[in-house]
């Protein structure tokens, strides 16, 4: 009895033992390189397939396979088993996420078969930057097996990622470099609910883009691009920047900001048009600027054949926006039909517009001084909506209050624009006096902090013909 008692506590002693070196070995580099090693030992019995995946395609374009496949690889719980990889902290609080850096590998598995993933960084010493491609290694006697299945896997995953994920960004130029465009996240709130116009208007162009996003076979069928583009114009404060941020949520697009005058020559615009993505808003602001040729090295024609060139066409399922101040000086086959498909005007804040601001900014569906500012807009007087709408917002705790600054505004316009000689300028198709335009208003400035502010904010709106302080609109809808 004794000798069995015996046995027991020394199997149980060496089971112990056992099971402390082997926690000790795996918590070493040891298994590591045993591992390592039998890969490589297994390596050398096997012949394998290697796919690259590049960047950009021969065009200079995003290959959209290595952006898909980019993302899947990101989304694998094995990147996580990397011999290295990038931490970063997501826009949510607690948000953190790890990405794989170059010349690392991850592993992945479909169907029994094991594949390797690396990113490799190649550089260019002609164009002086540097691109990026994915390598794929399998073995040859897999890829008969799993090859499309694999990638057609790769594309539902990505596709559901997508819809999970998907956050609006915006996308402005910089000068030269690897990378020309440069990604934020875009956080404009506007949307058509917020956006204060007329209802009709806003259906039309609602319906448009619907009707758009479900014509791809029929602009194939016309041999057309699958493209629409739209010119907004109005003075500052009209509200065309966030007509264009609501167009964006609603097709739920990102932005292609072009900022003219960081590009060196036409065919630099052409690289950066090349380079822009499907499902993606075109943006380029000041038109007019441009084609009167205003401190740009591009050319004329070149911002022409930006807007219906052949390279142009290199890409599809694209909405295009171009906004100006006044396009009366503007040559009409510039904006012909094929260049810009709709026109769409921003003019001042007329009644119908002061009440649907009235109602957002104040929540004031009627009021006893509403018959009072409709007969003032009648006489002629107007404002932009972002100069109203900066009134209500300092003065939303009382509705009443805002009401009467808005009418003392209205007023102040209406006698600026009658009977004075001075410097003339125009402004919501009107002329007015801008020297006593000042004056008038020190006497009520002592008065009223609010028109205080109301004063600086106009002249600085008037005197910034860049201003893009916009916030509503209303328009006219042209085809």
């Amino acid at each position: 009895m004794g000798f069995l008692t015996t046995a027991v506590a020394s199997s149980l002693f060496f089971a112990l033992v056992l099971v402390l070196v082997f926690r000790f070995i795996t918590k070493t580099s040891l298994v590591y390189m045993l591992v390592k090693g039998f890969q490589a030992i297994t390596d050398c019995f096997h012949v394998y397939q290697f796919y690259r995946i590049p960047q950009f395609d021969e065009n200079l374009q995003h290959n959209q396979l290595y952006l898909r496949v980019h993302t899947y690889l990101h989304s694998l719980p094995s990147l996580e088993d990397s011999d290295f990889a990038n931490i970063f902290c997501g826009a949510k609080p607690g948000d953190i996420f790890l990405r794989l850096d170059t010349n690392q590998t991850v592993h992945d598995s479909f169907l029994g078969a094991k594949l390797r993933w690396k990113i490799e960084m190649h550089t260019d010493h002609h164009r002086q930057n540097n691109h990026f491609s994915l390598l794929l290694k399998l073995r040859k006697d897999d890829k008969r097996r799993i090859f499309r299945q694999y990638f057609q896997h790769i594309l539902s995953i990505t596709d559901e990622i997508e819809q999970q994920k998907r956050e609006i960004k915006m996308h402005i130029n910089v000068d030269g470099g690897a990378r020309r465009w440069k990604a934020v996240p875009f956080t404009h709130p506007a949307t058509f609910g917020t956006v204060v116009m007329d209802a009709d208007l806003k259906n039309k162009v609602k319906s448009d883009l619907e009707q758009f996003l479900k014509s791809k076979q029929y602009y194939h069928k016309l041999g057309r691009a699958w493209k629409r583009s739209f010119l907004l114009y109005g003075q500052p404060g009209t509200g065309k920047s966030s007509f264009v941020a609501a167009m964006a949520k609603f097709l739920q697009y990102d932005i292609y900001s072009i900022d003219i005058s960081k590009i060196s020559s036409d065919s630099d615009m052409t690289i950066l048009l090349l380079q822009t993505t499907p499902k993606s808003l075109i943006l380029v602001e000041d038109l007019d600027r441009h084609l009167m040729k205003i401190s740009t090295a591009t050319s004329v024609s070149g911002v022409l054949n930006f807007m219906d060139g052949i390279a142009s066409y290199c890409g599809e399922e694209r909405v295009v926006v171009f906004t100006m101040s006044d396009k009366s000086g503007i040559d009409e086959a510039a904006l012909r039909p094929g260049r810009v498909d709709v026109h769409l005007q921003f003019p001042a804040c007329d009644f119908s517009t002061f009440k649907g601001l009235a109602m957002s900014y104040l929540g004031v569906k009627d009021h006893k001084l509403f018959s009072q500012v409709e007969e003032i807009f009648q006489s002629g007087a107007t404002m932009s909506p972002a100069e109203i709408g900066e009134i209500m917002i300092a003065n939303r705790s009382s509705p009443s209050r805002a009401l009467k600054s808005i009418i003392t505004a209205l007023q102040m316009d209406g006698s600026d624009s009658e009977g004075r000689s001075g410097f003339k300028r125009t402004w919501g198709g009107r002329e007015i006096d801008g020297e006593d335009m000042i004056g008038s208003r020190r006497f009520v400035f002592r008065d009223n902090l609010s028109m205080k502010l109301y004063g600086l904010l106009r002249l600085g709106l008037r005197k910034n013909d860049e201003c893009t302080s916009d916030s509503h609109s209303s328009g006219k809808y042209r085809l």
